[in-house]
């Protein structure tokens, strides 16, 4: 178990780190930076979980991923506020986009069946 926490926390960390780069190469789709951000949360749930099955593992992040998107659509002061910092602009985000659900999705589609393969899971 141990182990897996720092397999996954150096996922994490590596996949932060390719989330900043894709915000500053012009040539980068945005939408890159969303699939990471899926799967940075994805990591941090393995991270924070490890025990438990799959498909909370992938239920949890795209809960919580929707669920920051959806907050995008709030507009009180205090929050746009908040998104004003650098935090809550990596965090929160600036505006609502259904793109951006669909690269969560995919995201964790793709980061969850590359682990299955890879750990070779029966079934979810």
């Amino acid at each position: 178990m141990k182990k897996s926490r720092i397999y996954y926390s150096i996922l994490f960390l590596m996949t932060i780190f390719l989330g900043i780069m894709s915000r500053k190469i012009p040539q980068v789709p945005l939408i890159i930076g969303d699939f990471l951000y899926a799967v940075m949360i994805y990591f941090l749930i393995r991270i924070l979980f490890p025990e438990k099955k799959i498909l909370y593992i992938i239920i949890t992040p795209l809960l919580i991923c929707y669920s920051i998107e959806f907050l995008q659509l709030y507009q009180g002061n205090w929050m746009i506020g908040l998104r004003k910092t650098l935090f809550g602009r990596y965090v929160l985000g600036q505006g609502f986009l259904w793109s951006d659900i669909l690269a969560y999705t995919f995201g964790i589609v793709v980061v969850s069946s590359i682990e299955r393969i890879v750990l070779k899971y029966k079934a979810l």
